[in-house]
């Protein structure tokens, strides 16, 4: 790859991320958000909400819950994948992860697939076809498996719930919603989604709406790169080559970034938000790129969930806040049955505490009783 890249200040850069991921300007209408962003991450812990709801409740009026209410409360408007680990992913996209996945099946699923039998895949495919939409728990019984360790967490026992998770993969299944907001529905993609004609391109429809999704993808190898990995160095040369992409890079670094074609006249002139502090999920897309968070806000930030209590700088489930276009500082929150209890609060320089008791407040009232 050629490195021609063209610099952009560290200012032109926040204005920029701000603009791409949502966060500059006023808050917009829920409706339509998911094809705004291109990708929200999902992540089941929710001391104050889940992480995909703290991204539409920093964005949007929404409520807790109302985020899944709007894509799976009629026909189902977003599947679950991974792009950056698994996100909610708009429906018109499923064609072109059809047409990857088709050229790409073992892609997460090698493990899984020792435990398993292609004539079990069949037969829970069968089942949810007959009796879907479905939840996966309460799938039939298919057998055991020897379960899966996965970082910290376990995986399951149950070779059907196991079996989903790769027909998932392998884009014969869909998740098309959630019961209780946790146990997925799956059903066979053709009854559950309108997602148009087969994808000509793929490659290049999700590394588009991965940069989308980002505003700036690093073009080094990296967790924003899932399931696109095996292609990377040729789409990066083919989207730069053919002009619907664009190689920045910022004074004094080598790193390198991926950014849509006229991005610069998309960029605001100034970045400030809607004059009120916004609380992010830790997941939220502006702090994928934690390195390039740190440079052009000058805000440290590590999720620390998964770290002993004794290696933490911070807390456990810690947000970040922004105020005026600049991360300002990071607290950690529980629900209470009245409000929300603040267990520690670490300020930073432009940090408003009259602003902040305001985004509590109106984060409470905004949370499912």
């Amino acid at each position: 790859m050629a490195d021609d890249a063209r610099l952009l200040s560290d200012d032109e850069a926040r204005r920029w991320l701000l603009h791409a991921t949502g966060l500059a300007g006023a808050r917009q209408p829920l409706s339509g958000l998911l094809g705004r962003l291109r990708s929200i991450q999902l992540d089941p812990l929710d001391p104050i909400g889940c992480n995909a709801d703290l991204v539409a409740m920093a964005r949007t009026p929404a409520r807790e819950g109302e985020l899944f209410s709007e894509l799976w409360g009629g026909p189902a408007r977003a599947f679950e994948h991974y792009a950056k680990e698994r996100c909610l992913l708009p429906v018109e996209v499923f064609p072109a992860y059809q047409a990857l996945l088709a050229e790409r099946p073992r892609y997460r699923q090698t493990r899984r697939m020792k435990r398993l039998s292609e004539e079990q895949l069949d037969a829970v495919e069968a089942e949810v076809r007959e009796r879907g939409p479905v939840a996966v728990a309460d799938l039939g019984d298919h057998g055991r498996v020897d379960p899966i360790m996965w970082s910290t967490w376990k995986g399951t026992g149950k070779a059907a719930t196991l079996a989903a998770e790769v027909l998932v993969l392998r884009c014969r299944l869909v998740v098309c919603g959630r019961r209780g907001g946790r146990d997925k529905i799956v059903d066979v993609p053709e009854r559950a989604l309108s997602a148009g004609a087969p994808e000509p391109d793929p490659v290049r429809r999700l590394l588009s709406d991965r940069v989308a999704a980002m505003g700036l993808l690093p073009t080094a190898s990296g967790p924003w790169w899932g399931g696109l990995e095996e292609a990377r160095p040729d789409a990066i040369a083919r989207g730069l080559a053919e002009g619907w992409l664009e190689l920045v890079g910022l004074e004094g670094s080598r790193r390198r970034w991926l950014a849509p074609a006229g991005f610069r006249e998309r960029t605001p002139a100034e970045a400030e938000g809607d004059g009120t502090m916004r609380i992010l999920g830790p997941l939220d897309p502006l702090l994928w790129d934690r390195w390039l968070v740190k440079r052009v806000f000058g805000f440290e930030y590590v999720w620390e969930v998964y770290k002993p209590a004794e290696k933490r700088r911070w807390g456990w489930y810690v947000c970040p806040l922004l105020y005026g276009g600049r991360l300002v500082g990071r607290f950690e929150a529980r629900r209470a049955e009245e409000g929300i209890d603040l267990l520690d609060l670490w300020p930073e320089e432009g940090f408003d505490q009259g602003a902040f008791e305001q985004a509590l407040e109106l984060h409470a009232e905004r949370l499912r009783r």
